[in-house]
């Protein structure tokens, strides 16, 4: 007679705050952080086909901005209000309440430092490459400081990821998860060009500021997921330790 056979303890499942989470978070960084690098250093070189493709897009957007005035109308609605950068901070601020209200203090703390980050490497960058903004005869809209990276594009790929990632961590439904990162993908795609059709950016420079802020937060994401996880291999300490 055979004795009882014990089943092989089943596999840690893969989840969003697992050692590969944080290392797809962090390769996700460090490749966009690369393009974002070479597509800037391309800029600051005077690359003539990345120039040429920019005065191209700029210039077929501004003509479609100038035919179309009820189109521009509600491009202008949606930078101003949808995807303005106070309202995609107001975002990041609700979800940090969110995430205090659940106990993750110090998590709610991290997401508000991290988009204070953003903040502050977009207008260094800024100051440093001070590109020019495209000028037109007939402007459709204004806007000041210089172009490099997109505030608007670099705030809300930022606060949308950020978004994501906690909605990703709480445990929420594949369904709910599918739809904020749709919301996600239009909102950082549609703040980009809303900047080119109003004129005020080049394609380049909401290229940069997508692909920084994309980055910016994966490496929060990561870096936390990461930190998480090394205090909990941790061994408990126990009063005979002290």
């Amino acid at each position: 007679m055979h004795g009882p056979t014990h089943a092989p303890p089943p596999a840690r499942p893969r989840t969003a705050n697992s050692p590969a989470s944080a290392a797809r978070w962090l390769w996700t960084a460090l490749a966009l952080g690369t393009a974002t690098l070479t597509v800037i250093l391309l800029v600051e070189a005077g690359w003539r086909p990345l120039l040429r493709v920019d005065g191209d897009v700029a210039g077929l957007l501004h003509a479609h901005a100038l035919a179309n005035p009820a189109w521009t109308g509600t491009n202008r609605v949606l930078t101003d209000w949808v995807w303005d950068p106070v309202t995609m901070r107001i975002l990041v601020g609700v979800a940090a309440v969110w995430v205090w209200l659940r106990g993750e203090r110090l998590l709610a703390v991290w997401c508000v430092a991290t988009a204070a980050l953003g903040v502050g490497v977009q207008q260094g960058l800024k100051a440093l490459l001070d590109r020019e903004r495209p000028q037109w005869q007939q402007p459709v809209d204004s806007a000041h400081f210089a172009a490099m990276p997109s505030g608007h594009a670099m705030t809300a790929a930022v606060a949308c990821v950020l978004v994501l990632w906690l909605v990703q961590r709480s445990g929420a439904g594949q369904a709910l998860r599918a739809t904020v990162l749709a919301l996600v993908c239009i909102s950082v795609a549609g703040v980009c060009l809303t900047r080119i059709v109003l004129g005020v950016h080049w394609l380049t420079d909401t290229v940069v500021g997508a692909m920084l802020g994309i980055a910016l937060a994966s490496a929060s994401a990561g870096l936390w997921i990461s930190l998480e996880n090394r205090k909990a291999a941790e061994p408990a300490r126990t009063p005979a330790d002290d």
